[in-house]
């Protein structure tokens, strides 16, 4: 089981799986490297580091800035607790001197080029997305070349980041069910939607108030509602940031933004002055400046682009379920927010526990990794949670919830990742307005016309979603090897 706060992260673009999962395990490794550099009173010159990048990582690393990343989480820094601005520091100060303060103490010699090593033609049978970190001894040493300390990583989508123990452990808790179930410390533990459909039925309590309730036991309440706060309000901040900041995306596609001036256009025939997407709160309670009865999808896709091309530009968002897919639970929670009558802080709250409560049955039982599923396990997962979440404050019964997010994944299964140039850009930002004005049909196909009942069960489609993913040829999974990738190049 996971907590909200682990689907919902907050971080750092343009990658969860190879930005921020890279910088975690790059951190991690760090710590552990001075503390036994400081252990063994070794000296600075007596060790180097080496990291290795195998198959995803490496085929599309350099487009997610996966190689800063590394070299900021072994500088000390992570993508939840550090500014944009440190981590870019960072990078700078360990390319500019060749080297680079181990978990921000001891400094030692760390050359990139000689240093970190993009092996494109390996993979490790754990998951494409595999790392492997070495402390070794420098030439200085009484004996060069010992290995000190090495560990393998996995970044396995989401943020999410194991070492092999901790990933083999996860294996087997998920092919022992009954074990899992039973081990856990939860008041209402799930691992299908069949039993949290079940659980909400027998209690009498909504999705949102079994996961408060599993919450509970981590936090209090307080924290809680403060977490869920600075979710909304980084998202909030980011679809603002978004809208305001003009110029071209990093990365050789030179990619122009384009939320500042379609928020220019769905402004420009209002008769009220908006400086930004959070300025139509003014407007919750009606009386929307709009003459287009569609223009109400156009902001939801605006949204969604303003937080992407922030995700792109390594700006802040939050993980929902992936950096990749980060705008789609923002933007749809923003119509919410913006545009349905009666929404209030409550309603946002849960939105997002609901949401998240989704999320957790595809990371389980599935994958959030586009390595693993390709973009049906991001931008699909994401549209599935957004839709939950929508038709949870749209007051859907249980059942309507669970159709609302079967729905959503249903209609991405198969969906391909294939980032151009390896940039989280072409096809990813657009893509992501696709999700979410998909998730806000579903839910009210499953609410307003609907009753609950469907021949697909989510079960199913979360089950079908992940047997796609392992039919599904590599080339087509977050390596720019093929679709889009190869052919927009050509044309």
């Amino acid at each position: 089981m996971n907590s909200v706060f682990e689907i919902f992260k907050i971080g750092v673009g343009p990658s969860s799986s190879h930005t921020m999962g890279p910088m975690v395990a790059a951190n991690r490794f760090a710590n552990r490297a001075a503390d036994l550099i400081g252990n063994q009173s070794l000296l600075p010159n007596q060790v180097r580091l080496s990291v290795r990048l195998y198959g995803s990582l490496a085929l599309t690393g350099v487009g997610h800035a996966t190689d800063g990343a590394i070299l900021a989480g072994l500088s000390g820094c992570l993508p939840s607790k550090s500014q944009t601005e440190e981590i870019a520091s960072a990078v700078k100060t360990v390319r500019a001197s060749n080297q680079l303060a181990l978990a921000g103490h001891q400094v030692i010699d760390f050359v990139e080029a000689r240093d970190v090593h993009w092996l494109r033609n390996e993979t490790m049978p754990e998951h494409p997305n595999a790392m492997k970190f070495q402390l070794l001894s420098s030439d200085n040493a009484t004996q060069p070349g010992q290995i000190l300390l090495e560990e393998d990583y996995f970044s396995t989508g989401g943020g999410f980041v194991y070492d092999r123990n901790e990933l083999l452990q996860l294996i087997s808790n998920k092919t022992s069910s009954a074990s899992n179930t039973a081990a856990s410390a939860l008041p209402y533990p799930f691992i299908s939607a069949e039993e949290l459909l079940k659980m909400c039925s027998h209690s009498g309590l909504r999705i949102d108030q079994i996961i408060d309730a599993n919450e509970r036991v981590m936090r209090t309440d307080a924290e809680i509602t403060e977490q869920l706060d600075a979710l909304w309000d980084v998202m909030k901040r980011c679809i603002d940031r978004g809208c305001q900041t003009s110029g071209l995306l990093p990365g050789s596609l030179r990619v122009p933004r384009r939320a500042p001036r379609i928020f220019r256009q769905l402004t420009s025939r209002s008769p009220v002055t908006l400086q930004c997407p959070s300025d139509l709160l003014q407007f919750k309670d009606g009386g929307y400046p709009f003459t287009d009865p569609l223009q109400q999808l156009d902001w939801v896709s605006l949204f969604a682009l303003a937080v992407n091309e922030e995700n792109a530009a390594g700006g802040k968002i939050v993980t929902a379920p992936t950096n990749g897919a980060a705008g789609v639970v923002p933007a749809v929670l923003a119509y919410y927010m913006f545009f349905m009558p009666g929404a209030n802080r409550a309603g946002m709250h849960r939105f997002l526990k609901t949401a998240a409560a989704i999320g957790m049955l595809y990371k389980r039982n599935a994958s959030l990794s586009a390595a693993e599923m390709g973009c049906q396990g991001e931008v699909g997962v994401a549209c599935s949670m957004a839709a939950a979440g929508l038709a949870a404050c749209m007051n859907g019964t249980i059942e309507q919830i669970e159709n609302a997010a079967e729905i959503g994944m249903e209609h991405n299964l198969g969906l391909t990742c294939d980032p151009v140039a390896g940039l989280v850009q072409v096809p990813c930002i657009e893509r992501n307005t696709m999700g979410a004005t998909k998730a806000i049909n579903a839910a009210r196909l499953a609410v307003l016309y609907g009753d609950g009942q469907h021949f697909v069960s989510l079960d199913r489609v979360i089950e079908t979603m992940r047997q796609t993913g392992v039919d599904m040829q590599v080339k087509y999974k977050e390596t720019s090897l093929g679709g889009l990738a190869v052919n927009v190049v050509d044309c």
